[in-house]
């Protein structure tokens, strides 16, 4: 049995790794081009880091046709 470590990130976190500021994040999630975050807590949530990064490299292959 193999263990998968998941990290929850938090908004700061989020836009540092994206780039993106908390107002196009938000835009983007009722868009539908970015992950709804997880509800942490009654005030809190986070956001997966492997769809951080997915929706990261989604980014790249976009920009960058081969």
């Amino acid at each position: 049995m193999s263990i998968i470590q998941k990290n929850i990130l938090r908004m700061k976190q989020v836009q540092e790794a994206t780039g993106l500021s908390k107002s196009t994040i938000y835009l983007f999630i009722r868009q539908g081009k970015f992950r709804k975050p997880i509800r942490l807590g009654q005030n809190s949530v986070g956001w997966l880091s492997s769809d951080i990064e997915e929706f990261i490299n989604a980014r790249v292959t976009a920009s960058r046709p081969e």
